[in-house]
């Protein structure tokens, strides 16, 4: 099976130190959706949380002695699929944003972990119950 998937927009943000996790950051910047998608984002308001999908496009590409990794704030190694770390089978990404504006296709975002540039792949409502 092969899937396929394209961004639907692109994260930019002017920060050079990226928070390894975004439930540790304070830092902000801009998910641009392509314009074809703005509709899309009607409800989106700013306070709510958002579940961003990305792709982890600077990731090297990942071989069979990554399935074990140190993250750092644990010090010890760990199965890949209990990190968050990027380096992965398949390069994705998730992060919980709290939305700090919308205008059309731009939303401001705050508590990101992406690097400028980052493709964003979806973007779903985070729901708590």
């Amino acid at each position: 099976m092969k899937i396929t998937m394209a961004p639907i927009g692109y994260f930019y943000t002017d920060e050079t130190e990226i928070p390894r996790h975004w439930s540790i950051s304070d830092e902000k910047g801009q998910i641009v959706i392509d314009p074809q998608y703005t509709e899309g984002l009607t409800h989106i308001r700013a306070g709510q949380q958002i579940v961003v999908i990305f792709c982890c496009h600077k990731s090297g590409p990942f071989t069979s002695d990554l399935l074990m990794q140190t993250p750092p704030h644990k010090g010890r190694k760990t199965g890949v699929f209990s990190t968050c770390s990027p380096r992965r089978p398949n390069p994705i990404g998730l992060s919980v944003l709290t939305v700090t504006a919308v205008n059309a296709n731009v939303i401001d975002v705050s508590r990101i972990d992406m690097v400028n540039g980052t493709p964003i792949l979806d973007i779903k409502p985070h729901i708590v119950s």
